[in-house]
């Protein structure tokens, strides 16, 4: 089995996170998971890593959930082109998507986070998401045949997605997200 390669050492979550909150933490505070080769997209698998990333595991889960169920859409920001727009009942931002698929894969992963963290004895409660990254999978490659002898290439993209968490004390957690949304 191929050794995972993460895209943060301990020491850029450790210097990433005293930028962001103001508090010194270790490595044993640290915790990581990942998931391969998910058939999913690659563009809202990055607007959804986003939109997580400084959430408690709690806050990303719920969401996330709603996601998955159609009752609240994530924020899409930077791949908006032909996109439809809506009148925003949810707050200021007007491209918005349901990404069900998308987010029942965060969710996986966001269970392996949670549990890695169970195992390395943190609170979850207290466990904030501070990297997401998705990475471009393997193709897998197929071909659609067509008349007269032709072929038209038929391939699916799949996508790696790496999440780092940080177990911080309690005066810093965020406590609520604050979105306006619509139920």
């Amino acid at each position: 089995m191929a050794r995972l390669h993460y895209s943060m050492s301990d020491e850029d979550v450790i210097r990433l996170v005293f930028e962001r909150y103001g508090v010194k933490v270790t490595g044993d505070q640290i915790v990581r998971a990942y998931g391969n080769e998910f058939r999913m997209s690659w563009k809202k698998s990055v607007e959804v890593g986003r939109f997580i990333k400084y959430m408690t595991l709690k806050q990303a889960r719920q969401w996330l959930e709603d996601t998955a169920n159609l009752r609240r859409p994530i924020p899409i920001r930077r791949f908006t082109k032909k996109q439809a727009h809506h009148a925003t009942p949810w707050g200021n931002w007007p491209v918005a998507k349901w990404p069900v698929k998308v987010a029942k894969n965060y969710l996986r992963v966001l269970e392996n986070l949670e549990n890695n963290a169970r195992f390395k004895g943190l609170d979850v409660e207290r466990v904030v998401i501070v990297h997401v990254a998705s990475h471009k999978g393997i193709t897998i490659r197929n071909y659609m045949p067509r008349a007269f002898g032709r072929s038209t290439p038929w391939n699916e993209q799949t996508v790696n997605i790496e999440i780092v968490g940080v177990e911080l004390p309690q005066g810093v957690v965020p406590k609520r997200l604050k979105l306006k949304v619509f139920k």
